[in-house]
């Protein structure tokens, strides 16, 4: 169940109204691609005009190989989500997602989630969650023919968003992964952690979910530990390394690795404790790096293409 937190009926008026502001400035609903740039065979950038962000946002599309001659069909869709000061271009930078999907049947879905990557309902500020979970698929719903079939996968504070966008939307995601996620946000140690990354982008880190102590049930809320009943039913997947030996030899990255290590854990655990199944991939040193989330997401992909009802 939701916390009700003050503020929200305000939020919801000014979304409403930014709801009408955008239908008026770009002549389109909500959700509805304004424009999409080709970026190859099958890859575009789709601008999304937004009521929950007040803005048009990006969203990177990799669609099936036979997208345009299987005019009948409809796809289910892997959604991957980037980290912290990152953007929604980092996987097909950073992997080859591109080639790996090719004759797979599917669409990947690569929405922005800001300059922190923390896809959520901000206090002061956007509501990514929204925008990805109501927006993005129904602009792939109507316009790219997406079915209801839908996995996600993220990595850092992607991570934190696959699990809590699962956890707080039962059902809509047969499968989540997270690689080296912030998955139990009031952790011993988190919190700072979670406000460097926004106060790292010149943001106010009480505009996010207000203040981890006087506003301890927001936390809860959007803390994936908190509503792990919530993901009773999804495939699950979780990774993360130590950081403390074996790594790349970046203190910075290793010491951010271990510091969630302990989050990590106790996420897990509840959901031991809940009864709901988890694959666990906890493996001592690695840092905090697409070197070993590119690694995890190849482990993690037979559990998510088995939800996707695609070949592995």
């Amino acid at each position: 169940m939701s916390h009700p937190t003050d503020g929200v009926s305000r939020r919801a008026v000014a979304r409403a109204a930014t709801a009408v502001g955008l239908s008026a400035l770009f002549g389109v609903r909500p959700g509805t691609a304004r424009a999409a740039t080709r970026l190859g065979p099958r890859t575009l950038d789709v601008s999304v005009p937004s009521a929950a962000l007040g803005r048009s946002a990006p969203v990177r599309l990799i669609l099936p190989s036979d997208f345009d001659t299987q005019t009948g069909r409809t796809y289910p869709v892997l959604y991957l989500l980037h980290g912290a000061h990152d953007d929604y271009t980092s996987w097909t930078r950073e992997t080859d997602i591109e080639a790996f999907t090719e004759g797979r049947q599917l669409i990947v879905a690569i929405p922005d989630a800001g300059p922190t990557g923390i896809p959520t309902a901000w206090r002061s500020g956007p509501d990514y969650e929204a925008f990805q979970l109501q927006e993005v698929p129904a602009l792939l719903a109507r316009d790219y023919r997406a079915s209801g079939v839908r996995a996600v996968a993220g990595v850092s504070t992607g991570g934190y968003g696959a699990m809590a966008h699962a956890a707080r939307h039962p059902g809509m995601f047969a499968a989540a992964a997270s690689y080296s996620g912030i998955l139990d946000t009031t952790a011993p140690g988190v919190p700072p952690i979670v406000d460097a990354i926004v106060a790292r982008e010149n943001l106010l880190p009480r505009a996010l979910w207000g203040s981890p102590v006087l506003n301890l049930l927001t936390w809860r809320d959007f803390n994936p530990r908190a509503r792990a009943a919530g993901l009773r039913g999804t495939s699950l997947y979780v990774s993360g390394g130590s950081g403390v030996a074996g790594g790349s030899g970046d203190w910075l990255p290793e010491a951010l690795e271990s510091a969630l290590w302990p989050s990590a854990h106790g996420f897990t655990d509840t959901l031991a404790l809940l009864g709901i199944p988890v694959t666990t991939h906890y493996y001592t040193g690695g840092g905090h790096s697409w070197a070993y989330w590119k690694r995890e997401f190849s482990a993690s992909w037979p559990m998510l293409a088995r939800a996707l009802g695609v070949p592995e």
